[in-house]
Formats: C-alpha cells, structure tokens, sequence
C-alpha cells in the first residue's frame, strides 16, 4: 500500500506540473474587437419617432421570433410600463410624457447599443462575443457556456437569457441585423421605419448629421448627441429634446464599460488553473480510498 500511495503521489506531482504548466494566455478567451473608421452605425431622432413599433414588428420577423400582425402593435396599453429588451423582444419602444406638449408624447426605441468598446465582449471569457467591423456586436452560440456575464458587465442591461429553455438556452439580443448589413444591406428596423427617425450610415457621418441637426433646429433638439462618447462610444446614438436621463437613457462617462468589468471577471477565470489541480488531487484521493477498499475485500479485512 505504501508503494501505491507513492506511486500515487509522483502521479500527482506529474498531474499538477503539467497543468501548472499551461501558460494563462493559452486558456484566457482572446475576444474580436474590430474597431474600423468605417463602421457603421444608426441615428435615432427621437424628435420624429411616433411610437408606431413598426420596429418591434419588423425585428421579430428578422430574427425568426414570431411576430404576429402587423395590426397587433397598434395596442398603446405597452406604453403604460417601462419596458427593457428580452428574449422574444430584441428592440422595444417606450413612451414619455411631453410636458411641452402633452397631446405629443417622446417615444424612445432602445435595443443594443452596439460599443465601440463593449463590455460583453471584455467580460466574455471564452470569446463568445466580438466587435464586427461593420460595427455589429455578436454572440457566438457555438462559444458560449452560459456564464451571463455578458448580462452582469453591460452597461445598459440589454443582454437577456433563455431561462425557459432547459436545453441550449441562448444569449438573445440585437445583432445589428448582421447578416445583412454584413453584405451591404440595412437593419430591419431602419428599413420599415415609416418616419424616417432612424438613420443608418457610418458612423463618423452620423455624428455630423446629428450636429448640423442640432446647429440648425436649437429649440428642437438638446446639445448632446448620446452614444456619441458614453462608454467610449456606440454605433447606437440618439438626439431627443429633453435630457436622456428622462427618457430612461443610463447616464454614463466617457470611460469606456470594459475597464471594471475586464479585471474582475477576467482576474477571476484566466488563472483557473489551481482549481483543476485541486479537483486532480481529490480525484486521486478518491481513487486511492477506493483501492484501498478492494485490497482490503480481497485479503478478507
């Protein structure tokens, strides 16, 4: 028994150096951030928007979520809560009271911002996410284990979970339409919008719509083009006439989200490496024990 507890032992020191071994960067998940001067990005003017949630209607058909008739987003009951993305809804429209004019209520599209420099992208440890160059961020179903902290590290609390779903339950949220403005062609949302409140185009052109908008209608629109450098920036932006933290748009600097998330999750799962070694110690441990016991049945003990 004393052979076998040392052969047992060496095995182990074997086992651990080996794992011990295995350098960080080659288990740590090497996230796809491509940030191209050319990446696109959507306008919204919330000035124009009248709540028709024609992009609701046009983003669940996009995605293959069923998405009813047409008639049935023409029930304004919806806008009596506050509503956030989810899993059968990748874009929703809330409303907001006008005090300048009540009979003309604010309405606000929201759906993934699509960062410049994205937290879900960052806090993913297996590389489930990336930063297109088009300015698309996408999940990878294939990548993902299912840890949401994609869910825990965005800023705007749009990722959301299959719960109900007990086998392969995915990460559902706004892709930017990436399989088509992947080969050149617009969101489903853009293309129904029958007020032309959103604007796709690149980016950088976007921003100096926005502020000859702005230059040139004062008493329609506040000076702030949000998205424009919160969190470092988004392909998402929007103009509106009252502060966007009244229109329920989180307040957040310049500093890009991946700088608290990055070093905690990260710091957490890219050194896993003692933790296998532990569990490759009690194993041997368990194994040992179970020898034991069949020594002992065979010599009669």
């Amino acid at each position: 028994m004393n052979q076998s507890r040392r052969n047992f032992i060496k095995t182990a020191g074997v086992i651990g150096a080996g794992i011990a071994g295995v350098k960080p960067d080659k288990v740590s998940a090497g996230p796809k951030n491509i940030l191209s001067d050319d990446r696109m990005g959507v306008l919204v003017d919330t000035t124009v928007c009248i709540g028709c949630r024609r992009c609701e209607f046009a983003c669940r058909g996009a995605h293959d979520i069923p998405n009813g008739e047409m008639k049935d987003y023409d029930d304004r009951s919806v806008f009596e809560n506050m509503r956030r993305p989810d899993v059968d809804a990748l874009t929703v429209v809330n409303q907001f009271e006008n005090p300048e004019n009540t009979a003309r209520p604010i309405d606000v599209k929201v759906q993934c911002m699509h960062c410049d420099q994205p937290a879900c992208v960052s806090a993913c440890i297996v590389g489930a996410f990336s930063k297109q160059e088009n300015g698309a961020v996408i999940w990878d179903t294939d990548k993902c284990i299912g840890c949401r902290y994609c869910m825990v590290a965005c800023p705007f609390q749009v990722p959301a979970f299959e719960y109900e779903k007990a086998i392969q339950p995915r990460i559902m949220k706004c892709d930017f339409c990436f399989d088509r403005t992947k080969d050149g062609g617009i969101p489903a949302c853009v293309e129904i919008c029958p007020m032309e409140a959103l604007t796709y185009g690149k980016r950088f052109e976007l921003v100096k719509l926005a502020r000859k908008k702005i230059e040139a209608n004062p008493d329609r629109y506040i000076n702030h083009i949000y998205g424009e450098h919160e969190v470092g920036g988004t392909s998402w932006m929007y103009l509106a006439a009252r502060d966007f933290k009244e229109l329920a748009l989180p307040e957040h600097s310049d500093a890009p989200a991946p700088g608290a998330s990055e070093s905690i999750q990260h710091a957490i799962f890219k050194y896993f490496i003692p933790p296998i070694s532990l569990f490759a110690l009690l194993g041997g441990i368990m194994w040992m024990g179970k020898n034991k016991n069949g020594n002992e049945l065979e010599s009669g003990e």
